[in-house]
């Protein structure tokens, strides 16, 4: 049945099916755990519509997850990115192992999707064309009548007295006793989030006073619903759920089995939960009462569709101001939005994390935001700092932390400074989940970053091979800040903000001219950078509402000396003087290929478009910096094979 409105958008649209004999071909990449794309076996388009499409294969996928795609039909060619909505097994015997998967495409896919079905509905002949039609028009909506019939008569007994309350409450509390009635259960709750106390609280509550039912939104079964937006079926006795007990201790009501799931708002943001306890005369709600809460949670989110709450001083990035969080994230670029994604992807795991980048992009701010967010945030958080510290003073710190910060989170700043011979002994705890000489099991989450690259590192002997191998795990690699202008409008704003805020001034701006400066400038110390050069203009500029001038010359703000040319530290080779003047430019074109085929997700299309150049120009160009950088690796070898495709791949 249906897990979210994503997937209720999906089952119910309308949907042209595709059949083999049709020459559509399609293909999917699903991303690994180093961050590539792999092409998936097995894969065969089911339907296609405007809003999304179907397909079949072996490969596992989660719902939520992004996938690339790409779609052939005679002259039409497309590449894009879909999200998993749905995913269930096959039904047909002779496709044990295939699993269906329905997905959803972005809106800006919606016009080449139309051209692509417009197309292929010209081509097929009229009879094939009715068969179609009628066959969708027959289709079932659920996977047998009793079922379909079951949850249209649910809906419509839930419906079908909304319109004479004009009071919303007075509907809530007929809509909690009736759940409780369909699920034969004692209690009903909806709790709503407070972005203002960040807790959970009853706007709802059958068989208790709402106003005693509040609590830290990360907390209990209600929390953990809310904060992944999985459901759950819980029997406390097996399950042994302790903050069920302690709010039974308050209530003073005995919670025996619990079925939670999340409300969502019409911007498909997790807002709150409803709740059910004790199902009557047994241990656990049942899978048809699974089906049925899916229903319900619809119904509850149609109610509070219009309810999305921002404040101040909400820990939650959803509903929070962005420009007044203790610990924010701010930009509006393509690579800040994959960074956001990647937090809500891996703030509730348990396995290490590597953040990399260069110095001052903010990589410990990244690793304060996933503790916070994440389902540690409510359990102790510190940094140890590995660079410039005393190696004996560093190794007593480190397996400190790691037991005092049980249930959270250990940051540590720079390990590629860590000593050699003490990663050797972190690398046997994080095995074994245990400090020498301790009975205490871990349970700690560590995240480590990283200015250096660590496998060069590794290479060359000064790194440990089973640490990186153990810490790579999960990987975010945080890009400089001259590869993100869009986000310095952004964070010029932000430091602003905060740096008047704490001057106790009132709010000041740059002027427009200061504002391109800021915007030409390339930040070669990055965030860190321009958080000091803010602070230094509201400084020097005490008076002023509009900042005109940025200090003099024995004061400077920026480092104009840094300013300009082109950043070739991170190219290999581009700046060796014995290389021939083509083959470094060759070199150089290669890298900004390559970071112009990231940002577009891995279409080459739209890569090679931006850039105003043919496909085939930007294929030319990756094979010939394939065949420079071959020669420079093996001279005498004769030339390689090119691994364009390889290379295109590492690059999104």
């Amino acid at each position: 049945m249906l897990t979210s409105l994503a997937e209720f958008k999906y089952y119910q649209s309308f949907r042209v099916p595709v059949e083999s004999r049709d020459d559509v071909l399609f293909f999917v990449d699903q991303e690994d755990e180093y961050g590539k794309y792999r092409p998936l076996d097995k894969v065969k388009l089911l339907d296609v519509s405007m809003t999304g499409l179907g397909f079949t294969t072996q490969a596992r996928i989660a719902v939520g997850e992004t996938v690339r795609c790409a779609i052939q039909f005679k002259r039409f060619r497309h590449e894009f990115s879909v999200t998993i909505v749905r995913a269930f097994n096959a039904k047909s015997a002779s496709e044990e192992g295939l699993m269906s998967y329905g997905a959803e495409l972005d809106k800006e896919e919606f016009p080449p999707m139309k051209r692509f079905i417009e197309q292929y509905i010209n081509s097929l002949p009229p009879e094939r064309l009715k068969d179609s039609l009628i066959s969708l028009a027959l289709t079932e909506r659920f996977s047998s009548a009793e079922e379909g019939f079951e949850m249209f008569s649910l809906l419509l007994s839930l419906f079908k007295d909304i319109t004479q309350f004009g009071n919303k409450e007075k509907f809530i509390e007929n809509m909690l006793e009736e759940i409780t009635r369909i699920l034969t259960a004692q209690r009903a709750t909806i709790f709503l989030i407070n972005p203002d106390s960040n807790e959970l609280e009853a706007v709802a509550a059958l068989g208790i006073p709402k106003e005693m039912l509040k609590f830290d939104y990360r907390k209990g079964i209600a929390g953990s619903v809310f904060t992944t937006g999985v459901s759950l079926n819980i029997d406390c006795k097996t399950d042994k759920v302790r903050f069920s007990e302690e709010i039974d201790k308050v209530t003073g009501f005995q919670t025996k089995s619990i079925i939670c799931a999340p409300i969502h708002n019409r911007e498909d943001k997790i807002i709150g939960v409803i709740e059910i306890l004790n199902k009557r005369n047994e241990d656990r709600f049942t899978a048809e009462d699974e089906k049925t809460m899916k229903v319900l949670t619809l119904i509850c989110s149609s109610v509070f569709h219009n309810f999305n709450p921002i404040s101040e001083k909400s820990l939650i990035r959803r509903f929070s101001t962005p420009y007044d969080r203790e610990h924010a994230w701010i930009g509006r670029s393509p690579v800040t939005g994959d960074v956001r994604k990647s937090i809500v992807k891996l703030k509730d795991i348990d396995s290490p994390l590597l953040i990399t980048g260069e110095s001052g992009t903010g990589k410990r701010l990244l690793g304060r935001i996933i503790h916070v967010e994440g389902k540690r945030g409510l359990h102790p958080y510190h940094e140890v700092n590995c660079q410039g510290v005393d190696p004996v003073h560093l190794e007593k710190e480190v397996f400190e932390k790691l037991e005092a910060c049980a249930g959270g989170t250990v940051v540590f700043g720079e390990i590629c400074h860590m000593p050699i011979a003490l990663q050797q002994k972190l690398v046997h705890v994080l095995r074994e989940r245990r400090v020498e000489g301790s009975q205490i099991s871990l349970d700690v989450r560590v995240i480590a970053t990283s200015s250096h690259d660590l496998k060069v590192m590794v290479e060359e002997g000064h790194f440990n091979p089973d640490l990186l191998h153990c810490m790579s795990t999960s990987e975010i690699a945080v890009e400089p800040l001259r590869k993100r202008k869009p986000d310095v409008e952004d964070l010029v704003a932000y430091f602003l903000r905060k740096e008047c805020r704490k001057q106790g001034l009132l709010l000041k701006e740059l002027s427009p001219e200061l504002k391109e400066m800021f915007n030409q400038y390339n930040w070669p110390g990055n965030v860190a950078e321009m958080e000091q050069a803010i602070e230094k203009a509201v400084l020097y500029n005490p008076k002023t509402h509009i900042i005109t001038e940025l200090g003099t010359k024995a004061t400077p703000v920026l480092d104009m000396s840094k300013h300009g040319g082109c950043q070739l530290d991170h190219i290999p080779h581009a700046d060796d003087s014995s290389i021939a003047l083509k083959d470094r430019v060759c070199l150089v074109e290669r890298e900004m290929i390559l970071a112009e085929i990231k940002r577009h997700k891995g279409n080459k299309s739209k890569a090679a478009t931006s850039m105003g150049i043919s496909r085939e120009a930007l294929r030319k160009k990756l094979i010939m910096s394939d065949e420079i950088i071959a020669n420079l690796k093996n001279p005498g070898a004769a030339p390689a094979a090119p691994a364009v495709v390889d290379e295109s791949k590492k690059a999104a």
